[in-house]
């Protein structure tokens, strides 16, 4: 798989999906392709931007929803080093970015879930995004969708 990032220094956001194939061995191509991606955040070879929304995700997923769910602690740990760690931009929205998800959930149709991720995402300057789920991102003028699973 080949990496495209459109700009040099545009930081893609890694969208819950993605994460979770990483930590989920059930579907091992994909497995083997997330991990391959975000293992270049945890050796410093890039910077990707995460929302506090895909963290609270992945927890709910890998501990639940999975095939194989991980523990909590682990799942925590996860969550906590990606936080800590400098080669994961962190983002989180405020009230503004509530409004504004609302508008382009109307808009452009979208779940609000999604554009609330879309709102965050311009609130924090961010506008790429690898996900598996790119019929939604799509429909969003800004923002620059790869699906590393193709």
């Amino acid at each position: 798989m080949q990496e495209k990032n459109f700009m040099k220094d545009e930081i893609f956001l890694i969208d819950t999906n993605i994460l979770v194939y990483s930590y989920d061995a059930s579907e091992q191509e994909k497995n083997e392709i997330c991990v391959s991606l975000i293992k270049k955040a945890w050796m410093q070879e890039i910077t990707y931007a995460i929302a506090l929304q895909n963290l609270s995700e992945f927890y709910v997923i890998v501990t639940k929803k999975i095939e194989q769910p991980l523990p909590a602690e682990k799942a925590k740990k996860i969550v906590k080093d990606m936080i800590d760690f400098n080669s994961w931009h962190v983002i989180s929205f405020n009230e503004d970015t509530v409004i504004n998800a609302i508008d382009i959930s109307v808009k452009f149709k979208i779940h609000y879930w999604d554009s609330l991720l879309c709102a965050t995402m311009k609130h924090n300057g961010i506008t790429g995004i690898y996900t598996e789920n790119e019929k939604d991102f799509k429909k969003i003028p800004w923002i620059t969708v790869e699906n590393p699973l193709d």
